[in-house]
């Protein structure tokens, strides 16, 4: 993948972020943090008070016209995680429309490049030149130009 002096590069999952400058050129990244940020985030078994319950509606099904439905356990961490993309992607927003940077790659486990896409502003889709479907937010900096280096 090329990345030109200059770019910005945002590697991010729903924990951590990493928002890096290309201080290189194409051929030889030098990526510089310019941001970091890491949330905690426990598991949902930490996050919630009350197991997951039963619906009951009345009219219906069951012997004394009450159905009983399983009510599907709501996933703490899932949604901070995805809080954390939609913040990221606000930050993105901000820096974009302050002209903040001109060129950006996004490096992204696929759920969480999922989740930042649905909230990319005109004005930082309009500046992406890149992403990549993977997790690089535990890798070293050399290991994250390696990586994009190999990408294509």
């Amino acid at each position: 993948m090329q990345v030109p002096h200059d770019t910005y590069v945002l590697v991010a999952d729903g924990r951590k972020l990493l928002f890096l400058r290309n201080d290189g050129d194409a051929q030889a990244l030098d990526l510089k943090v310019e941001r970091a940020e890491e949330q905690s985030n426990p598991a949902t078994r930490d996050q919630a008070t009350d197991a997951a319950g039963r619906a009951s509606s009345t009219g219906g099904g069951g012997r004394h016209g009450h159905s009983g439905s399983s009510v599907e356990p709501t996933d703490f961490h899932q949604l901070e995680e995805d809080r954390f993309a939609a913040d990221a992607a606000e930050m993105l927003k901000k820096r974009a429309l302050a002209n903040g940077f001109e060129r950006l790659i996004i490096v992204a486990p696929p759920k969480t490049l999922g989740e930042l896409r649905k909230h990319y502003h005109k004005e930082v889709e309009a500046r992406l030149t890149g992403e990549l479907a993977k997790d690089l937010t535990g890798h070293t900096i050399p290991d994250i130009e390696k990586a994009l280096l190999a990408a294509d």
